[in-house]
């Protein structure tokens, strides 16, 4: 099942590994994609943003690009730029998110894609680049949704999504933080934090999704 809000986020400030800037922030998105591919979370499927003004803020304008498989940040790059809304020459990209599908493993062992299983987002700030991972579906957990245990798929899931986030850490040369608190959970470490366990379930999640 997949929640509205993330169940687990891990955040990147990369103003000590990578210089600030659109091609900066599109060199991490791509290098960051490319792990997250190789482990079968992420097939990046599109590119999307807002785009806003300094002084304005959001201008309500949304650039949606549709990519396959690797992301090429140079042919990205000069997509972005012609993209730009002609009425504002001025505007500024805001936080990219990579979208797609990814694969997560059945109780059984069966291979599942899943629409925006792993969603990567970076910030081109022009002051301090920044990036997060985010998850929404409760594969990740040792508990479902309803609160009822499913450990063979958390066994099979979980694991693969800790590596990738170790994968992440080494390639920007920076340790994740952990992000906030939702509904549906929080991040711990490489994974997602246990919850409040009575009689041997988890909290019933089901009423918001």
């Amino acid at each position: 099942m997949r929640a509205p809000e993330e169940c687990g986020s891990w955040e990147w400030a990369l103003g000590g590994a990578a210089p600030p800037g659109l091609a900066s922030g599109l060199d991490v998105a791509a290098r960051m994609a490319a792990v997250l591919r190789g482990r079968g979370l992420l097939e990046p499927e599109q590119v999307e943003w807002f785009w806003f003004v300094y002084d304005v803020g959001d201008i309500g304008i949304r650039t949606v690009l549709p990519v396959r498989g690797r992301l090429d940040s140079a042919d990205l790059g000069r997509r972005v730029e012609a993209s730009r809304p002609s009425g504002y020459p001025d505007a500024r990209v805001g936080n990219l998110s990579v979208l797609g599908r990814g694969v997560w493993i059945d109780a059984e062992g069966e291979e599942r894609r899943e629409e925006g299983l792993v969603v990567l987002s970076v910030d081109p700030d022009e002051r301090e680049l920044s990036a997060d991972v985010a998850v929404f579906h409760d594969v990740w957990g040792y508990f479902d949704f309803r609160g009822v245990p499913h450990p063979e798929v958390h066994r099979r899931n979980a694991p693969r999504l800790a590596a990738a986030l170790g994968e992440l850490d080494a390639l920007l040369g920076a340790k994740a933080e952990e992000g906030e608190m939702t509904y549906f959970g929080r991040a711990e470490g490489y994974g997602i934090a246990l919850p409040d366990v009575i009689d041997g379930r988890g909290p019933d999640l089901t009423d918001r999704l």
